[in-house]
């Protein structure tokens, strides 16, 4: 091989491999740094996270009683429609519009579960919807592993700050504001007036055990329902509906709904998905404390929307991700060899275009077809009109990735 295309292959080596990992991260190698990450967990701040967890212990000295159980039961419901109606539909996806003043008492019976300030947890909410499931998202099961995605996240110090800009809409308000310097008001006054209702019961069982029980309520949507369950819809995610979660989190269950259609108020799209949440403020725009209840449009409802380019690309990448391009530019080399191979590599490695552009029209074996690319996301995803523009995609990202491969091939033989 002469010096020049010795320069050009390991040029388009370079070229190659820079925009497959740009745009292929899951078919790029295995991270060898995951624990980097989780050594950012700031154990000083869990403190009072496991305090509460033991603190319901304390029901072996203080006992159980009636009034104690129905405090627990009353704040849990109170508290997950809290975090559905108030955290998540109204602060992080303004999914139905109302008064300052019940924008107020949202916020405060929001903050009272003690998770944050609402400009915090809506921050946190929409930075996740922007880069759901990818290595930016803040707790994802794929990458992150099950623990990390349901609790682990909000101790590390890359978390604990508030991006104002993201809640900009919200940051606005003195009385919010307020609240987000002084997160723990609501909670502390919720656990004090608990005491005074019920006594030590009443506050062992009725504020902490229902506090820990919205704990995890809450962090199984983030978990849970992005590992178990059905995908109705190609969302880009690993986003899905369980009816199961869906029961103990007022609605909050019908995850990939809610990923298809971030803005409804509405999670449960068929009339068989219970979402009590979307019931109550139905019945709170009644008596006007809510209003523009926002709801899917018909289209989405019947699956025949178009796709966005953030979501085609995600799932592209997902689809992609599926083949080995590893394994199939081996067989290519193995397979063609000899003067074949060398023509092949030349052309690589000359090309000024993707090799997605040099391998097509080529058929080479094993080299996967459109055909088997649009059969394997059949399988893989929902019906979707966008399932065109998902392969091709596909096609193309692993033609790169191959391509790439047989570059790197050829500079390393030569």
């Amino acid at each position: 091989m002469s010096a020049r295309v010795l320069f050009r292959s390991i040029q388009c080596c370079g070229e190659e491999e820079q925009r497959a990992r740009k745009r292929l991260t899951a078919m790029s190698s295995p991270k060898t740094a995951i624990d980097s990450k989780h050594a950012d967990i700031m154990y000083p701040s869990a403190v009072p996270f496991v305090l509460v967890h033991l603190a319901c212990i304390a029901a072996l000295w203080t006992g159980i009683t009636w009034r104690s159980v129905w405090i627990c039961a009353v704040l849990y419901w109170l508290r997950i429609f809290a975090i559905s109606a108030g955290y998540h539909r109204y602060f992080s996806h303004r999914a139905y519009s109302t008064g300052r003043a019940f924008q107020l008492a949202l916020a405060v019976l929001s903050q009272s579960t003690a998770q944050k300030s609402v400009l915090w947890w809506a921050a946190k909410h929409r930075h996740h919807h922007l880069h759901s499931d990818t290595e930016l998202d803040v707790h994802s099961p794929r990458h992150e592993g099950f623990f990390y995605s349901h609790l682990g996240w909000i101790f590390a110090r890359k978390y604990d700050a508030t991006d104002l800009l993201k809640v900009a809409d919200f940051a606005r308000y003195p009385e919010l504001m307020w609240l987000h310097r002084h997160e723990l008001v609501p909670a502390s006054i919720l656990a004090l007036l608990c005491l005074l209702i019920g006594g030590a019961p009443g506050l062992v069982v009725g504020f902490f055990w229902s506090t820990v029980l919205v704990y995890h309520a809450t962090f199984c949507i983030n978990s849970l329902a992005h590992v178990q369950g059905r995908k109705r819809y190609v969302t880009g995610d690993d986003s899905r509906n369980n009816w199961f979660l869906a029961l103990f989190t007022m609605g909050e269950g019908w995850h990939n709904n809610h990923h298809a259609y971030q803005s409804s108020v509405r999670q449960g799209f068929r009339w068989w998905e219970i979402d009590p949440t979307y019931y109550i403020l139905k019945g709170l725009s009644w008596v006007r404390l809510v209003s523009d209840l926002k709801t899917p449009p018909d289209v989405v409802l019947r699956n025949e929307h178009r796709l966005g380019s953030r979501v085609i690309g995600r799932a592209a990448a997902q689809l992609a991700a599926s083949f080995n391009p590893d394994h199939i530019a081996a067989i290519i080399g193995t397979t063609i060899g000899g003067p074949a191979l060398s023509v092949l590599e030349n052309k690589l490695a000359a090309t000024q275009q993707r090799a997605a552009e040099v391998l097509t029209g080529l058929h080479l074996p094993h080299l996967p077809t459109r055909h088997e690319i649009l059969a394997r996301g059949m399988a893989m995803f929902s019906r979707t009109p966008s399932m065109d523009d998902i392969v091709d995609q596909a096609h193309e990202l692993i033609l790169d990735a191959i391509g790439a491969r047989l570059c790197a091939n050829a500079t390393s033989v030569s």
